[in-house]
């Protein structure tokens, strides 16, 4: 039991000294901590809050919402500006691109867009607490909880220890597809008339999951080529991405065409 304790000490130490010293002093990143604590009250949170809201009503959150979802919306172009502003004049490559450590200014302001993508995804975490909030527990799906929950962990390394190079690619693509999707829950939250405007639901889903497909290519490839980029990371992110398809991929077909097919 020492060892094993004396292993976790050793490992802790390992994960607080060998981050990207630009951005341990940033909110949130220096150590893993805050961030587990984060995920923990989380998991609490999807836990308690369905049995503590069953019998009470709905809150109301229509205001709330409309704010929420448009500000995610402004966050997310703001971070897909970033992103791709900063990889265009560093002269990114979009196949292989290793992390820039130096304190250049490019190089800061790619390292602030990723911790920005991660304080974002922080943020979203608040989508479930809307959803226990508003008794959609329909909402809290397997693939709800652990697409939010793992994510702030996924980002919480790449700010620590990746803040640039290839990293931005998910970035990237992922606030592109979050502007698109808070822009649709913007509009959804405005009440009912916004219905009939708002049939490009599954369209959604599908952009979502080209965005896995294309994240598990683009690291595919890195993992057979000669590229200056954690083959570790590279693969994780591959896995993740592949699980993240088969999930999507069975919310396409749960919501889409399972329902279809039932009705004809």
């Amino acid at each position: 039991m020492a060892s094993a304790w004396q292993s976790v000490k050793s490992m802790h130490q390992w994960m607080l000294e060998n981050g990207d010293k630009r951005t341990d002093p940033w909110l949130l990143v220096y150590s893993p901590m805050p961030v587990a604590s984060i995920f923990l009250l989380y998991l609490g949170v999807v836990w308690a809050g369905p049995k503590l809201m069953k019998h009470r009503q709905p809150v109301d959150l229509k205001a709330v919402l409309i704010v929420y979802n448009f500000a995610m919306v402004c966050l997310s172009v703001y971070m897909f500006h970033e992103f791709l502003v900063t990889s265009i004049l560093s002269n990114y490559s979009y196949l292989c691109q290793p992390v820039d450590y130096s304190t250049s200014p490019l190089a800061m302001r790619m390292a602030k867009a990723c911790w920005w993508f991660f304080f974002s995804k922080v943020i979203e975490l608040a989508d479930t607490v809307f959803f226990i909030l508003r008794k959609k527990n329909s909402q809290l799906t397997f693939l709800h909880v652990y697409h939010h929950g793992t994510m702030i962990f996924n980002w919480w390394a790449g700010a620590k220890y990746l803040a640039g190079g290839q990293s931005f690619c998910i970035g990237l693509l992922n606030t592109f597809v979050h502007t698109v999707m808070y822009s649709y829950y913007g509009l959804a939250a405005l009440g009912p008339h916004m219905q009939k405007y708002l049939w490009w639901k599954r369209y959604l889903t599908s952009l979502q999951l080209l965005q896995f497909v294309l994240l598990t290519t683009h690291t595919g490839y890195n993992l057979f080529t000669e590229c200056d980029f954690p083959d570790s990371m590279n693969a994780y992110v591959f896995f993740y991405c592949v699980s993240l398809i088969l999930l999507f991929s069975n919310f396409y077909y749960q919501s889409y065409l399972s329902r279809k097919s039932k009705k004809t």
